[in-house]
């Protein structure tokens, strides 16, 4: 089934938004709350689930009704940063854990008993250069002892389990830097009190990102993801639908930014003419809208061949990028339309506009997109 197809579960999600108009968002983002009855509220409809098989509770959705569902809360002016993880963590649990793990934790990430929203990648010295992080797990007695920092690790402070890369063994002149990573299941309830600590990062968009610590905390041996040294490996294997997941949720923005727009656009009048019928003004609407679409096509694409079993990997990283643009490109036009409305709070257009520019950031920069491309794509020589 292809991502326009899901009639029904659109219809459902954009309900379920519905109850949550702005307000409740500049309310959030004003206090830079977390968003907790929303997500909740997503919870108990089962959409976070969508795409745990049914063996373990969930409801066996493809990637391409995630990206429906991710699209269409975006598309009603919400924002699914507060959970989306939900959605794509798992996956790493899912691919790669033991029938034993999936049965432990599975169940209670369909259920929302337990959240595993925190993806502990990303640390201060290494940023998106992977291999170079310096977190370590060394094996003793049972335990692997973690100790290092990460940072930009999003919901810390709203999850129970962590997925986690480390290093766990030490980086050799012969080794790549990929090599000797190794991905880890943290329950963060019992690392909390046992040397975790979470420090929260204030942001220019109320995204719960946070730095964590690992000081000697303890992690059961069998809370390893698959084999000691592969990490690196699982971790590759879920980006790809992790980007194809926020580019659905940028196309959900730019549709919702075109939206507002064209509608102020028809109503505001100036000089005794809606502004609307000024080509200066519409034009650049019109120019967000057709990018929109192309970026949406590319999305699509990218969800054709993930779920025919193809390696998107460039059209995973292309959707990714060129929906950033899009939803960049269609807030800039909605703040110049709207004029000096465009900064008011009580619009949403200054909110969205800082929620959807993260994109072009995270969860991974356009240069690298571009530099991807280049080598793997066109043969270029590699530039990092």
């Amino acid at each position: 089934m292809t991502i326009e197809a899901y009639e029904e579960l659109r219809d459902a999600v954009a309900r379920l938004c519905t109850k949550f108009p702005g307000q409740y968002w500049r309310e959030c983002d004003r206090q830079m709350s977390y968003p907790a009855e929303f997500v909740q509220a997503l919870t108990d409809a089962g959409w976070l689930s969508a795409l745990i098989p049914e063996t373990y509770g969930g409801a066996g959705l493809p990637l391409s009704a995630g990206a429906a569902i991710l699209e269409e809360i975006h598309k009603s002016g919400a924002n699914a940063a507060a959970c989306h993880a939900q959605m794509y963590t798992m996956g790493t649990l899912l691919r790669h854990g033991s029938e034993e793990q999936k049965q432990k934790y599975l169940p209670g990430i369909a259920d929302g008993s337990i959240r595993l929203q925190a993806f502990g990648v990303t640390e201060p010295s290494s940023g998106t250069d992977t291999g170079s992080l310096t977190t370590t797990a060394t094996l003793n007695k049972g335990h692997y002892v973690i100790n290092g920092q990460k940072i930009w690790t999003s919901r810390a402070e709203h999850s129970d389990l962590m997925v986690l890369l480390a290093r766990t063994t030490p980086l050799t002149a012969q080794m790549k830097k990929t090599q000797g990573l190794s991905v880890f299941l943290v329950d963060m309830r019992d690392a909390l009190s046992n040397g975790m600590t979470i420090r929260p990062i204030k942001t220019m968009m109320n995204h719960a990102t946070t730095e964590v610590f690992f000081d000697n905390v303890q992690v059961p041996v069998e809370n390893l993801i698959g084999d000691d040294g592969k990490g690196f490996r699982y971790i590759l294997s879920g980006m790809n639908a992790e980007r194809i997941l926020i580019a659905a949720e940028c196309i959900g923005d730019a549709k919702w930014l075109i939206e507002k727009t064209a509608t102020y656009a028809k109503e505001r009048s100036v000089f005794g003419r809606a502004i609307g019928q000024n080509q200066g003004v519409q034009f650049p609407i019109a120019k967000a809208y057709a990018n929109m679409r192309a970026a949406e096509l590319m999305v699509r694409e990218a969800l054709r061949l993930y779920e025919a079993g193809d390696n998107p990997g460039a059209e995973a990283n292309m959707a990714k990028m060129l929906a950033a643009d899009a939803s960049n490109e269609a807030a800039n036009v909605a703040v110049q339309t709207h004029g000096g409305f465009g900064f008011a709070e009580e619009y949403d257009i200054e909110r969205k506009f800082r929620e959807t520019r993260l994109y072009q950031v995270a969860p991974i920069s356009t240069n690298l997109i571009l530099s991807y491309l280049s080598e793997h794509v066109l043969g270029l020589p590699k530039s990092y």
